[in-house]
């Protein structure tokens, strides 16, 4: 059985309207009412963030001073994650299309995320995904769950997704973090990185994923011709 473990937000979801929703939200709630500030067009605010350029540097760049940056950091981490902002969030075109090839191959799939289970479920019934994700084979956290770091919290579902997942005779993992490529490469799962979510081409290099490809269905074709000897 061939087995591929997908990220949600970055191969199948895109988040950048939501981020940058929550960017202009932040800006004007934390500038003076007499205040110029530069706000950033959605391209590069998004190419920002896929660079890793941090969310006080965003801030300073928008025209806020020291102290505001700081503030405009706290209230955007606050934000982020909340309604209404989860409704800006899309499909990445072609998406589905790579979960219905992987259907119709029976490919063992499974969707491993940092949300909390209401924001998966909430995506799931919105784009209508439910239908590619038994409950079985959904990996996220907890409502409750006090979090980390991605890149510390990530590999946890991992190891508890292959200590309870059947034995698959190959395993990918799809993701478009640094958090995604470390939780396959520290338990032994090959991974492609996809460049279609919040890190560029540059970012993902630094982790040294197997391989950097378009998206989700580019990386479903390849996976699909080779089979489980790519």
């Amino acid at each position: 059985m061939l087995r591929l473990i997908t990220d949600f937000d970055g191969p199948i979801i895109d988040v950048s309207e939501r981020y940058y929703r929550v960017y202009q939200f932040c800006l004007e709630k934390t500038r003076r009412p007499d205040q110029p500030v530069q706000q950033l067009a959605k391209a590069e605010f998004w190419q920002l963030k896929r660079s890793r350029v941090p969310e006080k540097q965003i801030a300073l760049n928008s025209g806020l001073d020291e102290a505001q940056a700081q503030e405009f950091a706290q209230l955007r981490r606050k934000t982020v994650h909340t309604q209404p902002y989860f409704d800006y969030d899309s499909l990445v075109p072609s998406a589905v299309e790579a979960l219905l090839k992987i259907q119709q191959a029976g490919i063992d799939l499974a969707v491993m995320t940092m949300r909390r289970v209401w924001e998966l479920e909430y995506a799931f019934k919105k784009h209508d995904l439910a239908r590619f994700f038994p409950e079985n084979r959904c990996y996220c956290l907890s409502n409750d769950y006090v979090k980390t770091r991605d890149i510390e919290d990530k590999p946890l579902l991992m190891a508890r997704a292959l200590e309870e997942l059947p034995l698959a005779a190959d395993t990918w993992m799809v993701g478009d973090t640094e958090a995604d490529i470390t939780a396959a490469k520290k338990h032994g799962v090959k991974v492609m990185a996809v460049e279609s979510g919040i890190r560029d081409r540059a970012q993902l290099e630094l982790y040294h994923p197997d391989l950097i490809v378009k998206d989700l269905n580019f990386a479903v074709d390849l996976i699909l011709k080779s089979g489980a000897s790519l």
